[in-house]
């Protein structure tokens, strides 16, 4: 197969494309390196000749509604724009577990592309994971007040992003199923817990306080609303493994 993907060489992105890769499909990143703008739609048109499949895992560093609503409105309409003048077959996205229980800031973004490829013309999927491994680390790097690290509180059920290209490259290889089962991690997680573990394996004893969010995404992330259901998926790899492998 001929697989685009959106997105390609960010933290998801760079594992969907040596998943694909590693089962032997074509693929194209859609990356500005190239000359691709997929919020301007520049060369995204040219990119896409003889792709079978485009997977979306694009994304955008804001919390802000507006901004997220406005990356990917622009992103995906181009992206379904330009599969269906160049005969693409499936367009698989990336979304997330929960967001219309809580669709503030970027999950806002995330509940807008949803919509647009639910009601475009090319055969879709779409596909929603809980937060990755990974996010302890961003938070770790970009939630402070002052010099401190915080923590927000969330239960979560994280999952390694390699486990989800993994998933997506196989979905993608498979006929649009429409809204796909979620995925996620095996177990639950204290994410307050993940970034306390996550600054001990970096050498740091620096206390990180917990902290509520405000707002409806806030109770979202404390009550649950954000953890799967019963009927998903579930990944193999804990987040003590995953930390215990980090470099």
């Amino acid at each position: 197969m001929r697989i685009a993907v959106a997105g390609g060489t960010g933290q998801v992105g760079t594992h969907v494309v040596a998943a694909a890769r590693g089962r032997g499909h074509d693929v194209v990143v859609l990356t500005r390196g190239i000359g691709i703008d997929l919020v301007a739609g520049t060369g995204v048109a040219e990119a896409l000749g003889g792709a079978d499949a485009v997977i979306d895992v694009a994304s955008v560093s804001t919390l802000d509604a507006g901004e997220s609503v406005a990356f990917f409105e622009a992103t995906t309409r181009n992206l379904l724009a330009a599969e269906a003048a160049a005969g693409v077959g499936h367009h698989l996205a990336l979304s997330i577990v929960g967001i219309d229980r809580a669709p503030e800031g970027y999950y806002a973004g995330k509940v807008a592309q949803e919509r647009l490829v639910e009601g475009g013309r090319v055969p879709w999927t779409i596909m929603r994971a809980t937060q990755f491994h990974e996010f302890a680390e961003q938070i770790y790097e970009r939630a402070r007040v002052g010099p401190f690290h915080v923590a927000p509180k969330m239960r979560t059920q994280p999952i390694a992003a390699r486990e989800v290209a993994e998933h997506l490259v196989a979905l993608a290889e498979a006929t649009p199923v429409g809204r796909a089962r979620d995925l996620a991690g095996p177990r639950e997680e204290s994410l307050v817990e993940m970034v306390r573990g996550l600054a001990r394996a970096r050498g740091s004893g620096a206390w990180i306080p917990a902290i509520p969010l405000p707002g409806a995404s806030g109770r979202a992330q404390r009550d649950g609303s954000l953890l799967p259901g019963p009927g998903a998926v579930l990944g193999r790899q804990t987040y003590a493994e995953w930390l215990a492998g980090r470099p």
